[in-house]
Order: structure tokens, then C-alpha cells, then sequence
């Protein structure tokens, strides 16, 4: 019984065959450790840069109607409507961040009719993937706490309408 001659290679190695050195990180972690790390030296990410990738992440999300406690919101809008002011992206979001892994907490603010069980596994999803694509750090947790929910025609802006009817009731 012959042996089949084994099948001639391409110039190109097979993924199996690559060296850990030339194959591009597409976990964020390595077999080698964090793909933050390499011979040629260490990059850090700090902690407002892992904040404002997952804030961006969580507000593409429908259903997230806004960012952090009343008080923090109603800051936030006189803060906007100041000369040379602007949102914060960072607002309702606080991160922790280490050499290789990350963990953050989202303070949302959710409109009606959204199912909450749903809009936080999406809101982790995208979070997650965002953060770990764009900085290579391990997303260990994503805790959403959601403070308010956003009833349209709801909105402090028609408080003169609640005085002038109370108002109205007394006389």
C-alpha cells in the first residue's frame, strides 16, 4: 500500500502555521497576553478614552433617551447652553479600567415603550464590542441602571402649564 504524496503549500502559511509575532490581535486577549503589550513596548488607555468609546457605543442604541441622574442631566443642559459649552459624552458613564480589562456602569435614562430587558442586552453588546474593538481591553461587565424613564409631551419644558393650572384649581 502507497502513501498519497502530501499536498503542495502556497507561499502563503496557513492561519495555524502564522507565528503569534505577525498575526494581528483578533481577541482581546492573546496567547501571549494583551495585545496592548508587545516587545516594542506598552500602550495604555485611560480611563476618560474607555468612557467616551462606551458612552458613544450606548447612545447608538434605540431606546436610550438620555444619560445620568436629574440633577446630572439638568447640569448638563444649563452646561449646553453656555457660550463654548457642550454635552459631555461621559455623562452617566463611569468606567474602571486595568492593564488588560475594563468594566463599566451606564446611569440611562430609557423611552417609553422600550422593553428594558432588551434595551440593556443590546446596549452590553454594543458597548462591549465598541470598547474591546477600539482598544483592545477585555469588557469584564457592563451594569446598566436605569433611573428614569422619557414619557413624550413629558418634559419640564411645559412647567408654566402646571403653575397657571394650579392656579386655575385654587381660586
Amino acid at each position: 500500500m502507497s502513501t498519497p504524496s502530501p499536498t503542495p503549500r502556497t507561499a502563503t502559511p496557513s492561519p495555524a502555521t502564522t507565528s503569534p509575532a505577525t498575526t494581528p490581535a483578533t481577541s482581546p486577549t492573546t496567547a501571549g497576553g494583551s495585545p496592548l503589550e508587545s516587545t516594542r513596548g506598552r500602550t495604555t488607555i485611560g480611563d476618560g478614552v474607555v468612557a467616551k468609546v462606551a458612552g458613544l457605543a450606548a447612545r447608538q442604541v434605540d431606546g436610550v433617551h438620555g444619560f445620568g441622574t436629574s440633577a446630572a442631566r439638568a447640569f448638563g443642559a444649563i452646561t449646553e447652553r453656555i457660550p463654548g459649552g457642550r454635552s459631555s459624552t461621559t455623562q452617566g458613564v463611569s468606567v474602571e479600567v486595568g492593564e488588560r480589562q475594563a468594566a463599566v456602569d451606564l446611569t440611562i435614562v430609557v423611552d417609553y415603550g422600550v422593553a428594558i430587558a432588551d434595551l440593556a442586552r443590546a446596549i452590553r453588546r454594543n458597548v462591549i464590542t465598541a470598547v474591546q474593538q477600539m482598544t483592545g481591553l477585555e469588557v469584564v461587565e457592563v451594569n446598566v441602571n436605569v433611573v428614569d424613564l422619557h414619557v413624550p409631551g413629558d418634559d419640564t419644558d411645559g412647567d408654566d402649564d402646571t403653575a397657571s393650572t394650579a392656579a386655575a384649581r385654587v381660586r
